[in-house]
């Protein structure tokens, strides 16, 4: 346990216990330095987590409750409402993942954060994926050389529980943050193309193609109609390519062959082959659980890890750009 972590226990609370929810608050209530004192949902506990607590209506009897901090898990069109109250009642938050439903909505929100000089946190897991924070530490120790491209995929069957925003804002916005993440900069540029292939009123397909403000090139695929679940980061470099499966939480190294090419047509093209393949033993904890932990620790001091609230108004600014990019046929420029 960390030293932030044995100080007295924060007063929790947790808005939503729907299908993401539920695992905050199972969570919640294991974690060290977390007391769950209240849930709330205004459709009830259909996953029964609530245990021996009352399930609230809103977030107002949440607040009722005199918490520390909340979780916000409610869908992105509540996001606002609810964390403007949080901020004026003086509790600590972490919104699940995108920060609001749109940029002006967002910076109203970090705004209310910061001026009450509170920790506010966005929900992006995929930063604590164990593969993800272990690929990220080797490329800044220098195994790759320079980095030269970031690519992602993420390709699924369509989630039911989701109808207020499409495929940009729920699942390319994990992609956006962590790769700039992984990066190491920002997005400045971004070309993109969506499809509305089933008949809903947002896009469940995504393509973008980009680049980050230190010149490495990104890729992002996104989709909501693959018959099976892919979650995977690939970074190339001068020295190889590092590939994490998020699913799974692996995370192996293609090196760079050190062969002399002995064919004469082909030794004048100056590319690799292919090398030593290595796939690394990690140690595997929940990511949520270290979410949570990151939060906890903020909170109390320690704010090294967690994703702040700009942070995800950045992500929410690059998903806006992808939409407008996808409208217009144009290449757009971040802010």
């Amino acid at each position: 346990m960390s030293e932030t972590a044995k100080q007295a226990a924060l007063r929790v609370g947790v808005l939503g216990i729907g299908s993401m929810g539920r695992h905050h608050v199972r969570n919640a209530r294991a974690l060290d330095g977390f007391e769950l004192v209240a849930v709330a949902d205004p459709s009830g506990d259909r996953f029964g987590v609530a245990g021996g607590l009352t399930v609230l209506p809103d977030v107002e009897s949440l607040i009722e409750e005199g918490l520390d901090a909340a979780i916000v898990a409610v869908p992105t069109v509540y996001h606002e409402d609810a964390a403007l109250k949080l901020a004026a009642a003086g509790v600590h938050t972490m919104i699940e993942k995108p920060l609001s439903g749109s940029v002006e909505s967002g910076e109203r929100i970090a705004k209310a954060f910061d001026e009450a000089g509170l920790v506010g946190a966005v929900g992006y897991v995929e930063r604590c994926n164990p593969a993800l924070l272990d690929m990220r530490r080797r490329i800044a120790e220098g195994q790759l050389g320079e980095v030269y491209q970031v690519v992602t995929r993420r390709q699924s069957p369509y989630p039911a529980r989701i109808s207020d925003v499409g495929v940009v804002k729920d699942l390319a916005t994990h992609d956006v943050d962590l790769a700039a993440w992984i990066a190491g900069s920002p997005y400045e540029l971004v070309f993109a193309q969506t499809a509305h292939r089933s008949g809903r009123a947002h896009e469940d397909m995504v393509t973008v193609s980009g680049r980050f403000q230190n010149g490495v090139l990104v890729s992002n695929l996104v989709n909501w109609l693959t018959p099976f679940k892919e979650r995977l980061t690939v970074v190339t470099g001068e020295h190889g390519a590092l590939v994490a499966d998020t699913a799974l939480g692996d995370l192996t190294f293609y090196e760079n062959g050190s062969f002399p090419v002995e064919w004469d047509q082909i030794a004048a093209f100056r590319g690799v082959s292919e090398g030593q393949v290595t796939r690394y033993a990690l140690q595997k904890r929940e990511p949520l659980a270290v979410e949570q932990a990151n939060f906890r620790d903020a909170i109390n001091g320690d704010a090294n890890n967690h994703v702040t609230m700009e942070q995800g108004l950045q992500a929410l600014k690059v998903t806006e750009a992808i939409l407008q990019s996808a409208a217009s046929g144009n290449s757009v420029r971040i802010p």
